[in-house]
């Protein structure tokens, strides 16, 4: 899941330069700002779990 994660932040970041430096392409900014929301979610997701699973009974 974190290869996962990390690619997908990795794509964010590259469509997000490509959308600012290229004129006309700023929905690539705009995906690419999506697309670091949702590994963001995914991430604090699979967080949440795995620190759900330590707590005392």
């Amino acid at each position: 899941m974190v290869p996962l994660l990390l690619l997908l932040i990795i794509v964010a970041i590259a469509l997000g330069i490509i959308g600012a430096v290229v004129k006309g392409l700023l929905y690539l900014l705009v995906i690419g700002v999506v697309v670091f929301l949702l590994s963001l979610i995914l991430f604090g997701l699979r967080l949440g779990r795995r620190m759900g699973r330590g707590r005392a009974r």
